[in-house]
């Protein structure tokens, strides 16, 4: 028995499925159409860009805004690699803003993350002799990591070198010798502990008696506190008593000066009188003691009488 086929239904379905095609191209055409503006912007990077892809994207502080349109060498140094990004028109790309090289989870998938990009900074222009805008770059994650990394790396390099160098033979008999010597020194202190312990024994009887001796010397000094305090008292008291005597020093000497002012011209002229006096009183002894009779008859000879020559005595 032959099957019949409805063409009817067939010629239905495709022009159905045609008109369907149609309308898909149709809408993604104007899809397209509606499609954002994009800008090119040009990086240049100092290391291995392993891991990026075409079409991998760009992102600006965690947000997308463009993907990697080409990643190539730079002919003029083969160690620099020029990637250009197709950026969405209109996204604030700065002069201070900077790209770096990140990878994004444990996938190892790389991508570009844009950061910085101070408000008042300018925007990004192309400059003389630069086909699109060259946004600066700073080292990635792992190539500060790698730089790291290295620079341990020769400090322990140079740190065995320089531990080689100490530990050579000479140095190496000169410790061992060390260590004998160390081990002799051991044996020989073990052999001593009962010397040790007396004298440890000695050394804390000594320290008993200096410290009573100290207790001692604390009572002393205590006294010759007490001793200085009474001869502060006493050189206290000989101050005032020095003070007393300069008072009634000054007052003497002030009586002194008086009695020199009033009494001392009388004096001189009572000592000039009895300078006189004494004087008078020599004569008059050497006049007695020459003559006798002058005392009754005075210092002159009376005129001689009748019948008496002058010169002559009776």
């Amino acid at each position: 028995m032959e099957t019949k086929v409805n063409y009817a239904a067939v010629g239905a379905f495709v022009l159905a499925l045609g008109a369907l095609l149609i309308a898909a191209v149709l809408w993604l055409s104007v899809g397209l159409g509606k499609r954002q503006q994009t800008v090119l912007y040009q990086s240049i990077v100092n290391e291995s860009v392993a891991g990026l892809n075409l079409d991998a994207p760009v992102k600006y502080q965690g947000v997308n805004v463009g993907k990697v349109r080409t990643i190539r060498l730079d002919p003029s140094n083969p160690q620099q690699v020029r990637l250009v990004f197709s950026i969405i028109e209109g996204t604030p790309i700065k002069t201070d803003t900077l790209a770096v090289l990140k990878t994004q989870g444990l996938t190892g998938i790389a991508y570009v993350e844009l950061s910085g990009g101070s408000p008042d900074a300018p925007l990004l222009q192309a400059k003389d002799g630069q086909p699109y805008p060259q946004i600066p770059t700073k080292p990635s994650l792992s190539a500060r990591l790698e730089n790291v990394l290295s620079a341990v790396l020769a400090n322990l390099d140079r740190t065995a070198a320089n531990v080689n160098a100490v530990l050579n033979d000479e140095n190496r008999a000169a410790f061992s010798k060390i260590l004998h010597n160390t081990s002799s020194l051991m044996e020989s202190l073990n052999s001593q502990k009962a010397a040790m312990s007396m004298a440890i024994n000695n050394a804390a009887v000594t320290t008993a008696n200096t410290a009573r001796a100290s207790a001692k010397i604390e009572e002393l000094f205590q006294r010759v506190g007490k001793s200085a305090d009474a001869l502060a008292i006493m050189a206290d008291k000989a101050g005032a008593a020095s003070d007393s005597t300069k008072k009634t020093a000054d007052e003497l000497g002030g009586g002194v000066r008086q009695l020199s002012s009033d009494t001392l011209p009388e004096m001189q002229r009572l000592m000039g009188e009895l300078a006189t006096l004494s004087a008078s009183m020599t004569r008059l002894i050497e006049q007695t003691e020459q003559n006798p009779s002058s005392l009754i008859r005075g210092r002159h000879a009376p005129p001689p009488g009748p019948g008496e020559t002058k010169g002559v005595k009776p």
